[in-house]
Protein backbone atom coordinates (compact mmCIF):
# COMPACT_ATOMS: atom_id res chain seq x y z
CA UNK A 1 0.00 0.00 0.00
CA UNK A 2 2.82 2.58 0.91
CA UNK A 3 4.34 1.68 -2.52
CA UNK A 4 1.16 2.11 -4.20
CA UNK A 5 1.26 5.61 -2.43
CA UNK A 6 4.71 6.71 -3.76
CA UNK A 7 3.91 6.29 -7.46
CA UNK A 8 0.50 7.82 -7.25
CA UNK A 9 1.12 11.36 -7.58
CA UNK A 10 3.77 11.37 -10.11
CA UNK A 11 3.51 15.61 -10.80
CA UNK A 12 3.66 16.18 -7.15
CA UNK A 13 7.10 18.09 -7.90
CA UNK A 14 7.42 21.70 -8.31
CA UNK A 15 9.14 22.46 -11.23
CA UNK A 16 12.25 25.53 -11.80
CA UNK A 17 11.54 26.54 -15.51
CA UNK A 18 15.20 25.50 -16.20
CA UNK A 19 16.28 29.09 -14.46
CA UNK A 20 18.44 27.28 -12.57
CA UNK A 21 20.31 25.15 -14.90
CA UNK A 22 21.01 28.34 -16.55
CA UNK A 23 22.47 30.01 -13.44
CA UNK A 24 24.51 26.96 -13.06
CA UNK A 25 25.87 27.12 -16.49
CA UNK A 26 26.88 31.06 -15.85
CA UNK A 27 28.64 30.30 -12.60
CA UNK A 28 30.47 27.50 -14.36
CA UNK A 29 31.74 29.80 -16.83
CA UNK A 30 32.75 32.41 -14.56
CA UNK A 31 34.79 30.20 -12.49
CA UNK A 32 36.28 28.41 -15.83
CA UNK A 33 37.17 32.10 -17.08
CA UNK A 34 38.76 33.37 -13.96
CA UNK A 35 40.15 30.19 -12.57
CA UNK A 36 41.48 29.02 -15.81
CA UNK A 37 42.00 30.55 -18.98
CA UNK A 38 42.59 34.74 -18.04
CA UNK A 39 45.52 33.60 -15.83
CA UNK A 40 46.69 31.08 -18.49
CA UNK A 41 46.58 34.29 -21.82
CA UNK A 42 48.50 36.72 -18.83
CA UNK A 43 50.73 34.25 -18.42
CA UNK A 44 50.88 34.02 -22.71
CA UNK A 45 51.29 37.40 -22.68
CA UNK A 46 54.37 38.27 -20.21
CA UNK A 47 56.32 35.34 -22.33
CA UNK A 48 55.55 37.12 -25.67
CA UNK A 49 56.79 40.36 -24.62
CA UNK A 50 59.93 38.64 -22.85
CA UNK A 51 60.55 37.49 -26.05
CA UNK A 52 60.43 40.38 -27.85
CA UNK A 53 62.15 42.32 -25.52
CA UNK A 54 65.51 39.93 -25.42
CA UNK A 55 68.28 41.80 -27.26
CA UNK A 56 72.60 40.95 -27.36
CA UNK A 57 74.15 40.35 -24.37
CA UNK A 58 71.07 39.84 -22.22
CA UNK A 59 71.92 36.76 -19.53
CA UNK A 60 68.97 34.46 -20.02
CA UNK A 61 67.91 31.41 -18.86
CA UNK A 62 66.36 28.23 -20.67
CA UNK A 63 63.42 25.51 -19.58
CA UNK A 64 66.50 22.94 -19.90
CA UNK A 65 68.15 24.94 -17.64
CA UNK A 66 71.29 26.23 -20.10
CA UNK A 67 72.63 29.31 -18.35
CA UNK A 68 74.13 32.10 -21.06
CA UNK A 69 74.88 35.59 -22.27
CA UNK A 70 72.66 36.05 -26.12
CA UNK A 71 75.17 36.47 -29.02
CA UNK A 72 73.19 36.43 -31.63
CA UNK A 73 69.15 37.54 -32.10
CA UNK A 74 67.53 36.36 -35.55
CA UNK A 75 63.90 38.27 -35.89
CA UNK A 76 62.50 36.25 -38.75
CA UNK A 77 63.66 33.03 -37.98
CA UNK A 78 62.62 32.79 -34.17
CA UNK A 79 66.38 31.80 -33.16
CA UNK A 80 68.78 32.79 -30.46
CA UNK A 81 72.70 32.17 -30.16
CA UNK A 82 73.68 31.95 -26.70
CA UNK A 83 76.92 31.83 -25.83
CA UNK A 84 77.80 29.55 -22.80
CA UNK A 85 81.76 30.02 -22.69
CA UNK A 86 84.27 31.94 -25.01
CA UNK A 87 83.78 29.48 -27.79
CA UNK A 88 80.65 27.57 -27.18
CA UNK A 89 77.47 28.87 -28.77
CA UNK A 90 74.08 26.94 -28.38
CA UNK A 91 71.14 28.02 -30.74
CA UNK A 92 67.74 27.43 -29.53
CA UNK A 93 64.53 28.94 -29.62
CA UNK A 94 63.07 32.41 -28.46
CA UNK A 95 60.52 30.19 -27.23
CA UNK A 96 63.04 28.11 -25.14
CA UNK A 97 63.88 31.04 -22.89
CA UNK A 98 62.13 31.12 -19.85
CA UNK A 99 63.45 34.17 -18.00
CA UNK A 100 66.13 37.27 -18.48
CA UNK A 101 68.14 37.42 -15.85
CA UNK A 102 70.23 40.68 -13.69
CA UNK A 103 73.11 41.78 -15.06
CA UNK A 104 75.50 40.39 -13.44
CA UNK A 105 74.52 36.77 -12.71
CA UNK A 106 76.88 34.69 -14.71
CA UNK A 107 80.17 35.89 -12.98
CA UNK A 108 78.22 35.31 -9.83
CA UNK A 109 77.86 31.46 -10.76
Amino acid sequence: MFIANAYAAPGAQPQAGGWDMIIMLVIFAAIFYFMIYRPQAKRVKEHKNLMSALGKGDEVLTQGGIVGKVAKVSDEKEFIVISLADNMDVTVQKSAVSAILPKGTLKSL
